[in-house]
């Protein structure tokens, strides 16, 4: 850069950037969330958007999944490692979901872009939505699969547009998929983003030059690098351990799967080795490399950095080392449809290994995976198909003083609405029969875990249903005598002569008039049980978060 962009560079001119970088990505997320066709999106915002620099450093990410935190460059680079440089061309837009390079299952779609001024390459825009159905073995998603090919069409980097007309790959797509008319729609929302982002990288280009924004953005990482390594040099240097356990990965039910995190601290450095964790699996439970690390990243930024933006300057004190062929670094053709639930477990984990060090920092677990239930069949009233995917909501651990939240979704997931009852009655034949706070199912504690929810399901229509709920054999944890929570159950048609408890299906055929009950966990205690105040015991009875008869069993009242 000019010594004049330097000079005219000035504290507030740097927040000018920061935060107009910010608001793009902003307006990115809201044009692809209000164009888009899905509910998951429209009305869940599963997706997340950012705007990089030509280096591909993130410069403005959207809320959105914490899970796709500071991995959407792998996309963009993995174009430059398979066609180099020369493949950026203006109006191009690329198209990428395999999971051994995004990191994630088939159905979380990247589309991302080259940003031109003047012929120049100034930087790029992406987006990462889901998408309802990627032509896999079952409608929507499969908890069975056994290699990648069953979960559906998988594409490495390939053009979507060319000079900026359609490709053949969409007309691909759409011949691939169950539900081309709203998949398309989603896509088309996708590329209306990149369209918003790249509008706005290009007005800051022209009212600031390449220089002086080039300038801002060295700033911008310096500064957050800076808040970053002062947290990191108050760590004391030493090795910092946890483990948590799977229950199974849905085909070998009786096979636990094994996480394990070794941290490193030395001076102004940090690694997160989770090497010695067990190998891939039969069933779809694995992911790539690309999502271990991000799922390090949000627990690395909880602890360090929470209340700051992510950006190019994010996580230069952090170091990752995944071992290829495990569960967390999948290698073709791993199936990897669930590749998030002990994502979920591992974020907990860097709380739970540096909780000696870092007490008044650190929470206690979460539910920690997203329960997903999904729905497909065929729907009489509107003479059409459907397919639905939710994530159920659950409780947050307590941590030093206060207690965790109830009826969130899970840390993997971030900003993902709940999907509204009305919505769903009115688009799909079932009916919702209750939607309530689980008592009791938050750990106790000094201060205690939020509380789980129970959601229950009355089916007016044959349908298929895949469950996928895991954390009953390690639920949430507590810390520094904090008690452990409640796992997860469902039970179908409880009560009745057929009822099954179960917590993994896959198309389980469904008759109209059953009822699927939904129970997710809570989070873990904070600090000694003892220690919690009668006022806080008697708030709590009162409330409904637990029955006098738990209070009795667990805090003596």
């Amino acid at each position: 850069m000019t010594l004049e962009a330097v000079k005219t560079l000035d504290p507030v001119t740097v927040e000018i950037i920061r935060n107009a970088l910010t608001s793009a990505a902003d307006d990115m997320n809201a044009t692809l969330i209000r164009s888009a066709y899905s509910p998951i999106l429209y009305e869940g915002g599963d997706c997340v958007v950012a705007l990089m620099d030509t280096e591909h450093r993130v410069l403005g990410q959207s809320a959105g999944l914490p899970l796709f935190l500071g991995n959407l460059e792998t996309c963009s680079l993995a174009v430059e490692e398979k066609y180099g440089r020369s493949a950026w061309q203006e109006d191009d837009v690329w198209i990428l979901n395999d999971s051994y390079i995004g990191g994630t299952h088939l159905n979380d779609v990247t589309i991302f872009a080259p940003v031109f001024v003047s012929g120049d390459l100034v930087g790029f825009a992406a987006t990462r939505a889901h998408w309802m159905d990627m032509g896999s073995k079952d409608v929507g998603g499969s908890m069975n699969s056994t290699d990648i090919f069953q979960e559906g069409f998988r594409m490495g980097p390939v053009k979507l547009h060319e000079a900026g007309i359609e490709t053949s790959v969409v007309d691909l797509i759409s011949t691939n998929v169950r539900f081309p008319y709203q998949t398309k729609g989603d896509m088309n929302a996708m590329v209306a983003a990149l369209r918003m982002g790249s509008t706005r990288m290009k007005e800051l280009v022209n009212r600031y030059g390449v220089e002086q924004l080039n300038a801002a953005r060295d700033e911008i990482f310096r500064q957050t690098e800076e808040l970053e390594l002062e947290t990191v040099r108050d760590i004391p240097d030493g090795v910092y351990e946890a483990e948590g356990v799977l229950d199974n990965d849905g085909i070998e039910l009786d096979k636990p799967i094994s996480i394990k995190l070794k941290i490193t601290v030395a001076g102004e450095t940090i690694d997160f080795d989770v090497r010695e964790s067990s190998d891939q699996t039969v069933g779809p439970v694995n992911c790539g490399v690309a999502q271990a690390v991000s799922a390090l990243r949000v627990g690395y930024k909880l602890l360090i950095s929470p209340d700051t933006n992510s950006n190019g300057g994010s996580f230069r004190p952090m170091t990752t080392q995944v071992r290829r062929g495990s569960v967390l670094g999948a290698i073709a053709p791993a199936p990897c449809q669930w590749y998030f639930s002990h994502l979920g477990m591992l974020i907990d984990m860097v709380s739970r290994a540096m909780a000696p060090v870092m007490p008044e920092r650190v929470v206690s677990a979460s539910h920690g995976d997203s329960m997903i239930i999904t729905t497909a069949g065929f729907d009489a009233r509107f003479g059409r198909n459907w397919v639905t995917m939710e994530a159920t909501l659950g409780g947050y651990g307590g941590w030093q003083g206060s207690d965790g939240e109830s009826a969130l979704i899970n840390n993997v997931n971030g900003s993902l609405k709940d999907l509204p009852i009305e919505m769903m009655e009115t688009r799909y034949p079932f009916r919702i029969n209750e939607y309530s706070i689980r008592p009791n199912s938050g750990g106790p504690g000094q201060w205690r875990g939020g509380n789980g929810v129970v959601r229950e399901y009355e089916f007016l229509a044959d349908c298929v249903v895949g469950l996928w709920f895991e954390r009953s054999k390690t639920p949430a944890w507590g810390l520094f005598g904090g008690a452990d929570a409640q796992g997860p159950e469902v039970i179908i048609n409880p009560g009745r002569a057929d009822e099954v408890r179960t917590l993994k299906e896959n198309a389980r055929k469904i008759k109209a008039g059953d009822i699927i009950r939904l129970a997710v966990g809570g989070g873990g205690g904070f600090g000694e049980v003892t220690e919690r105040t009668r006022e806080a015991i008697e708030q709590d009875i009162a409330n409904g978060y637990i029955t006098e008869d738990f209070a009795k069993t667990h805090y003596g009242y």
